[in-house]
């Protein structure tokens, strides 16, 4: 469990996790609106190479060109949708070829791949606190 003070400190912990992803990287970030999932993004996309980065609720998915693509996907309107499975489906990403953040990523994005890292930002007053799963054999052992 890792403590973030300020959102400087989430974006900065963007930037340490981007040094630890490579092509076909999928993550997954949950927590509750305000909680800084888009800050995090922000700083990965910062440390891919990737400035500008917003969120993308309105128009689902943004792919940024980058050594290697970086596609931030904002799951949140899919999440009440009557299957967000197909509705996943239907962005076509290329997680092969990309790092991949989704924020509100549930089971239906949890489902792309079995090698991925789970977020959780938990936020009560103005500290959050952030747990990290590594899930499937890409992120054995991982720690940051």
């Amino acid at each position: 469990m890792i403590t973030i003070a300020t959102p400087e400190a989430m974006h900065q912990l963007g930037i340490q996790l981007a040094a630890h992803l490579r092509a076909g990287d999928l993550v997954l970030v949950n927590g509750p609106l305000g909680a800084g999932k888009t800050v995090l993004a922000q700083g990965v996309g910062e440390g891919l190479g990737v400035m500008g980065i917003t969120s993308p609720t309105f128009v689902i998915s943004r792919v940024h060109k980058a050594a290697i693509p970086f596609i931030h996907v904002d799951a949140y309107r899919l999440v009440d949708s009557e299957n967000p499975n197909l509705y996943v489906d239907d962005l076509d990403l290329d997680i092969a070829n990309s790092i991949t953040l989704i924020e509100w990523g549930g089971a239906e994005s949890a489902r792309l791949s079995e090698d991925r890292l789970e977020i959780t930002i938990d936020r009560t007053e103005d500290i959050r606190t952030v747990d990290i799963k590594a899930v499937g054999p890409r992120w054995a052992g991982f720690l940051l």
